[in-house]
């Protein structure tokens, strides 16, 4: 149980309004909000300073997989910081938990993916492979292969690069993005597929169109193509059966570089380490990934390359002219190994596997309400698509939208006892990625929760 701690809410609501810029909120709005504030976790439940407890269906942020309160991990923490808090990565100076955790990663790398530079996070792990993408065809004189190609509705990150290459509309407002070498391919969502059209049909599609971007650019200008397995914040959009393989195939057939971006399926969310290879049957050149990476305990991030890509620089000559004074923090590095301690010791990949049939069968049951108009997902990672009208497939129009998500279903989840993400920048998905610690009464507890409110919102239409 955790200890009872006694917080002033208003004055903390009070001093958030005024003094903290939160991501992704309405600026206009914030001064009237009230901020949830969450002041202590354990397991998979979080707790807000009214003492509420609430069942994190998202984890956090997709990335407390190990679940709260791990003892372990806050001890590697603690006895890491009194060794040595810090020192400088830069040059070739290392530290051994960093060192330790690269050797380890490598062993749930596929193929030759044996190089591991640490980052800070998610979003400067994919900035940083884009521009090692970049520094690679500049060493081999190459200058005009650039270009990159993406998916609309992917999410990879907030520096000016990675959200250059996210597509995500709503997150594009009022913001300056580079549009000279970056482009977009549309989303392959089976949902919103043609009407008529088979599944394999819509396969060829989507890996023509990242075919014809290609050939239209002209291959000798295309550095790399970077795609979620999964599309995370996108909407939890799963590509059709053999997708991720053929577009792995067209990179390899005109000499693109693949970047397999698994910040948020790495570590346990589809039951493996990494998806790529064990899910995908592919071997991407570069794999990103954070969140899972540390649980969420402390900020890490990685690229890890393969060594085809290193090969070329044993001349002796070559700095890569990029890195974080964070990178590969010596805390955050003792804090990724034993989450690997826990993950290996406890089997979560195999609980994730063995539980994931029963996760779905269990969101299944919500198709009995009008409102749900898809579900889909792998492993411990669901989105729900909310409908006007599930034989259209209607979506709701900006006024339905704004009363329905925004003026009703975030909060009266919240309330209810489940945070989760219910999309309210773009198409209208739950988003469900619970600590891969759940089992079927955390499931039965989303369901009964997700059943009462997307009933009342059923009912709001």
């Amino acid at each position: 149980m955790l200890p009872n701690v006694a917080f002033d809410a208003a004055d903390l609501a009070a001093k958030d309004r005024a003094h903290l810029i939160h991501p992704w909120v309405d600026l206009g709005l914030v001064k009237d909000q009230e901020p949830l504030i969450v002041s202590a976790a354990e397991g998979a439940y979080v707790y807000n300073v009214h003492g509420q407890k609430m069942l994190d269906g998202i984890g956090g942020m997709w990335c407390v997989n190990a679940g709260y309160g791990r003892g372990e991990i806050a001890d590697a923490m603690a006895e890491q910081a009194r060794r040595m808090a810090y020192f400088s990565p830069f040059g070739m100076i290392g530290n051994p938990p960093a060192i330790e955790f690269a050797t380890r990663l490598t062993q749930y790398t596929p193929g030759d993916l044996k190089h591991v530079f640490f980052t800070t996070g998610g979003s400067t792990a994919v900035d940083s492979a884009l521009r090692f993408v970049h520094f690679f065809n500049n060493f081999h004189g190459r200058k005009e292969k650039k270009h990159i190609i993406t998916r609309d509705y992917a999410y990879h990150g907030s520096t000016y690069l990675t959200a250059s290459v996210s597509g995500k509309p709503a997150d594009r407002g009022n913001m300056d993005l580079e549009t000279g070498f970056i482009h977009h391919i549309p989303v392959p969502n089976p949902y919103r597929r043609p009407e008529g059209m088979s599944m394999e049909a819509f396969c060829d599609a989507k890996v023509k169109d990242l075919e014809d971007k290609i050939l239209e650019l002209g291959p000798d200008k295309v550095a790399a193509f970077i795609a979620e397995p999964l599309l995370a914040s996108g909407g939890v959009i799963v590509p059709p059966p053999g997708y991720q393989r053929r577009t792995w195939e067209i990179c390899r057939k005109y000499d693109v570089l693949y970047i397999s971006d698994e910040v948020v399926t790495g570590f346990g969310r589809l039951g493996h380490i990494f998806a790529s290879k064990e899910v995908f049957d592919i071997e991407p050149d570069i794999i990103t990934s954070a969140k899972g990476l540390t649980s969420g305990y402390s900020p890490l991030g990685a690229m890890i390359a393969s060594d085809r890509l290193f090969e070329p620089f044993n001349d002796g000559k070559t700095v890569f002219g990029h890195g974080y004074t964070f990178g590969g923090h010596p805390v955050s590095a003792a804090v990724a190994l034993a989450n690997l301690d826990i993950f290996e010791r406890e089997g979560l990949n195999d609980h994730v596997k063995q539980m994931a049939p029963a996760f779905r069968t269990t969101l299944e049951q919500l198709y009995e309400l009008p409102i749900v108009g898809d579900i889909r997902g792998e492993g411990f990672f669901y989105g729900i698509e909310l409908v006007k009208d599930r034989d259209t497939k209607e979506t709701f129009n900006d006024h339905e939208s704004e009363r329905l998500l925004r003026g009703f279903l975030t909060t009266a989840l919240w309330e209810a006892g489940l945070y989760c993400r219910a999309d309210d920048r773009g198409d209208p998905v739950v988003q469900l990625a619970p600590p891969l610690i759940s089992g079927q009464k955390e499931f039965d507890e989303i369901y009964g929760i997700l059943h009462r409110v997307l009933g009342e919102a059923s009912r709001l239409l």
